[in-house]
């Protein structure tokens, strides 16, 4: 659907200069909500927020609906009083990258605290909201616990490698497993409920001052994750529950071997038969959490590449085509409005944007992409049209100063300069105020190219298997000559919000 002229910042959670060694839903996220709403900024941008598994990536994760723990705040724990003050009192300062690792041995044990002190001393009104949270989570909620507890009690494997009755989620299994450990299962779903309390409010605070929270939605999950190990008949997998075929990308002029991603594939005829119901409860509970959801990988809902999974490259690989346009019917039947953002990139047919303009979501186009070919030239912003979304660059990409720097060629910098008219010397910040004046209805900037950051800002290098994820912002960077400077250019390309109130009074100081 189309948008109203806005821009803002993408900044994932983790990056945020929280205290205890990682980005969290804490102060810092209140006082970066008061940055966008001095620097006039409408749209905070997340990464997924699930928690993550190998490699710390939020696009690995352990469960597509469930909240990571990590993100939750100590200090607000403390607050509420479900944390001693001096718990926390030595918690590592907010400066440097994430340590996850760290991170999680300092925090979990915390949490895990304060969610026990839930269970075993709450109030009848605090258990009847948990309650309340329970049963209309009840669908992702409980397995997700059960699947966090087994996944402790066996070391982190992987839930295929665990005893064949838990494995197959035998009924008999399933209950010894409640029976032996209710309390921890439990104190599992006391946490989401922690993690959801603490993003509503962060939500809430942030609509209040015209602020929508987009988040990003990855088209295929973990097979090591809660979801196929409680929903295996919707994928891909064998008699012994393991991938038949895997998801990925063919060659191209970036990988002569293409990408093997290895989640397990859908079996998009069963989930056509049972009317999308697990999509439908991924996407109501997305629109739970955001106000604008970004599909990523948006063109593996018209086909994907499918590649036998014991194959080591994606070289070997077939197009298969996906229900997506019944899929987005049926969501837009059973949910009403689509606030979808399409992760168009890459080699885009025809057949991929027909179904993207049927259903009027908006695609994006990436300035950094726009130069060194004509074909490379419809990134730039003279081929946009309004129902777009214009980013400098993405948590994939390198920061715009260390793509400048670093990795831009003789002629994308002899384009870049007469496009923008700049000899380099601020091509950041140039490069920012002609995607703010753009025709695209949303513009996004990612807080690296704010700071005018190199290449060690950079979040991910999708090539690299270690060593991602990690970058944050450091405290009192973001300053108030900065939201002026920001502010000044939202107003001057429209992407400012004026309340109702204030334009009646604008329009008549206009007629006097």
């Amino acid at each position: 659907m189309p948008f109203e002229r806005a821009s803002g910042l993408l900044l994932h959670i983790t990056s945020l200069p929280s205290y205890g060694g990682i980005g969290d839903l804490g102060p810092a996220a209140y006082e970066f909500a008061d940055f966008l709403h001095a620097a006039k900024q409408r749209l905070w941008q997340v990464l997924p927020l699930s928690p993550t598994g190998y490699g710390n990536s939020p696009y690995a994760a352990l469960s597509a609906f469930a909240g990571n723990p990590l993100l939750i705040s100590l200090e607000l724990l403390a607050q509420s009083g479900w944390l001693k003050p001096e718990k926390i009192k030595d918690l590592p300062a907010p400066h440097g990258p994430v340590d996850f690792e760290a991170a999680a041995r300092i925090k979990m044990p915390l949490i895990e605290e304060a969610a026990r002190g839930f269970l075993f001393s709450h109030t009848d009104e605090q258990w009847q909201l948990f309650e309340n949270y329970r049963r209309t989570n009840w669908s992702w909620l409980e397995p997700f616990a059960l699947y966090s507890v087994l996944r402790h009690k066996y070391n982190q494997v992987s839930w295929n490698e665990w005893p064949s009755g838990l494995a197959h989620r035998a009924p008999n299994a399933i209950q010894r497993l409640w029976d032996e450990h209710r309390d921890d299962i439990q104190i599992q779903q006391i946490i989401q409920y922690i993690f959801d309390e603490q993003w509503s409010a962060l939500r809430r605070y942030c609509n209040e001052r015209h602020i929508q929270l987009i988040g990003d939605v990855a088209i295929f999950v973990n097979y090591d994750s809660a979801d196929v190990w409680n929903n295996p008949g919707i994928f891909e997998l064998d008699q012994d529950l393991a991938p038949i075929r895997v998801a990925g990308v063919p060659p191209d002029y970036f990988s002569a071997t293409g990408q093997r991603w290895g989640n397990p594939l859908y079996r998009w005829d069963v989930l056509e038969q049972q009317r999308f119901a697990w999509w439908i409860d991924r996407v109501r509970r997305a629109q739970s959490l955001y106000d604008i959801i970004r599909l990523d990988h948006f063109r593996g809902f018209e086909a994907f590449w499918a590649i036998p999974a014991e194959n080591d490259t994606a070289v070997e690989g077939a197009w298969i085509k996906a229900p997506g346009v019944h899929l987005f019917q049926t969501l837009r039947d059973e949910l009403g409005v689509l606030p979808f953002i399409a992760e168009d990139l890459g080699v885009i047919t025809a057949e991929v944007d027909a179904m993207r303009e049927q259903f009027e979501f908006p695609g994006m186009r990436i300035f950094q992409f726009g130069f060194g070919n004509r074909h490379a030239h419809n990134y730039l912003p003279h081929h946009y049209v309004r129902n777009t979304v214009v980013y400098t660059g993405t948590h994939d990409n390198n920061t715009t100063r260390g793509w400048w720097e670093e990795e831009s060629s003789a002629i994308e910098k002899t384009e870049a300069s007469a496009y923008l008219g700049t000899a380099g010397n601020d091509f950041v910040w140039d490069m920012i105020r002609s995607a703010e004046a753009s025709v695209a209805d949303l513009c996004l900037i990612p807080v690296q190219d704010l700071l005018n950051l190199g290449s060690f800002a950079r979040m991910n290098m999708p090539s690299r298997a270690a060593g991602n994820w990690s970058w944050r912002c450091e405290p009192g960077v973001l300053t108030t000559e900065l939201a002026e400077k920001l502010a000044a250019i939202t107003a001057v390309s429209d992407r400012d919000y004026v309340p109702p109130q204030e334009q009646t009074e604008e329009a008549a100081k206009t007629e006097e």
